[in-house]
């Protein structure tokens, strides 16, 4: 019989933060640039147009959409850890590129190669490998808030270390972080003992099809392309207006990003609250998005001063927030209990090829027809996403479940659990995976007792 814990044990909490800790050093890396890096190549590249300082900005995001699952899968043949340090080699020398860079082309691509250090999946598997079932939300959860987190930190660090070191400077401490990331692999990840594919972390290729049929996945899937092309194409024009507008020099731009940053997360957590607890998703969730495109028009036509653009910035990035930590949960919410891998996968994949379209669209768009055309396009992507959410189901508060049975079940015996399993209360779907040997659910934590459904289902089907 499974004993309930009522926490993680000290390997699965050991598992938790090391992995938040590696995906902190990427997202601080790939990040740190976008605060200084347009002011910085219009001052060292003479020549520089906006569609290369867009494509510098967004290029890692097409080579990290390309690679990351085929890393997942090559992990589960040569092992986690292998994969995740190859990553970050990668992820380093990419650095080093873009801190030598003497040209735009160079700064291409060295970015480029940073993107293809793609181990958000190979990092996600190896927590479904060390966190047992029942905590693995939680773990998964502390990732993602350390994803968010190192964003924050990241517009703000950038233009401190960019004052401090210069922006090539800031490239040789993202490498460093790369090393960083490296001792955490080796000395604090805990020992990967049993590995195998994991179903709900890593993306299954004959599933692509079904997933990308799925509307309401599809959904998201646009939404997070959406979200992340305008956030990568605003940092083609706000360092400028930021300077020449709010009237900060580049040294000095952290004194608006700080401040804004915090009180954004400040702001959001009502939200957050009222979503998840109080059963309002779906008209919060497609608030924010009019409030995203809201933001882009006023970026567009208000009246531009330090307050003014501190207030629409304040604004924007309290909805972006809401929906960076609401579109992974919509995720898991809406998808089928035995395909949340690649739905995941696909879901990531959108959302660094947003950044890189965002980065080569809005790039093009700033060239051509000056700030007023780049947020002409994102206000234009920003209503088409509140249109397209308009239709999305009402989510319930479901999460995925899964218990492994090791008996010979025919398809008539598994359609009739099937049935009698989804009487309970709290049950909504399940599925049976032969070729696993496990039967995946979407259930309602609420209603439903999981440690007994698990108990339950361990001795009748063993």
């Amino acid at each position: 019989m499974l004993q309930e814990r009522c926490q993680m044990n000290p390997v699965e909490k050991r598992a938790a933060f090391s992995v938040a800790g590696i995906f902190s050093t990427r997202m601080l890396g790939l990040f740190m640039i976008f605060p200084v890096f347009a002011l910085f190549a219009q001052e060292e590249f003479q020549g520089v147009t906006g569609t290369q300082i867009g494509i510098a900005i967004g290029i890692y995001g097409l080579t990290q959409a390309l690679l990351q699952i085929p890393y997942g899968m090559l992990s589960d043949k040569f092992g986690r850890k292998p994969l995740i340090i190859i990553g970050m080699l990668v992820f380093m020398a990419g650095s080093i590129v873009c801190a030598l860079a003497e040209s735009i082309e160079m700064m291409i691509l060295g970015r480029a190669i940073q993107g293809m250090g793609a181990v958000a999946a190979v990092l996600m598997a190896t927590v479904a490998d060390l966190v047992s079932e029942q905590f693995r939300l939680r773990a998964m959860s502390i990732v993602g808030i350390t994803i968010g987190l190192s964003f924050t930190a990241s517009l703000v660090a950038g233009p401190v270390l960019g004052e401090l070191f210069g922006v090539r400077g800031i490239f040789w401490i993202i490498a460093g972080l790369g090393v960083l990331g490296i001792i955490l692999v080796l000395f604090v990840v805990p020992a990967i003992t049993t590995q195998s594919y994991q179903r709900e972390a890593e993306a299954d290729p004959s599933q692509f099809k079904d997933v990308l049929k799925n509307s309401q996945l599809l959904r998201l899937d646009v939404g997070v392309f959406v979200l992340h092309a305008t956030l990568t194409a605003m940092f083609i024009a706000v360092p400028f207006m930021i300077r020449d507008l709010a009237g900060l020099n580049s040294l000095s731009h952290w004194e608006l990003y700080l401040p804004v940053m915090l009180l954004s997360f400040a702001l959001m957590v009502p939200f957050i609250i009222q979503a998840e607890s109080k059963g309002r998703m779906k008209p919060i969730f497609v608030g924010a998005i009019l409030t995203i495109a809201l933001m882009q028009l006023a970026l567009l036509y208000g009246s531009i001063g330090f307050w003014t653009l501190f207030l629409w910035l304040l604004i924007f990035f309290t909805a972006f927030n809401l929906l960076e930590a609401s579109l992974p949960s919509l995720v898991v919410k809406l998808s089928p209990p035995d395909k949340k891998g690649t739905a995941s996968g696909i879901y990531s994949s959108s959302q660094f090829l947003g950044a890189a379209l965002g980065g080569f669209i809005g790039g093009w768009f700033y060239e051509m027809y000056g700030v007023e055309g780049l947020f002409l396009f994102t206000t234009t992507i920003g209503f088409a996403w509140f249109l397209i959410a308009q239709n999305m189901a009402t989510p319930l508060p479901l999460s995925i479940a899964s218990v492994p049975y090791t008996a010979q079940l025919s398809d008539p015996e598994q359609h009739s659990l099937t049935e009698k399993l989804l009487t309970y209360d709290g049950i909504y779907e399940v599925v049976f995976v032969a070729a696993d040997q496990r039967v995946y659910f979407k259930i309602d934590r609420k209603k439903i007792d999981e440690i007994g459904l698990v108990e339950y289902l361990e001795v009748g089907l063993s």
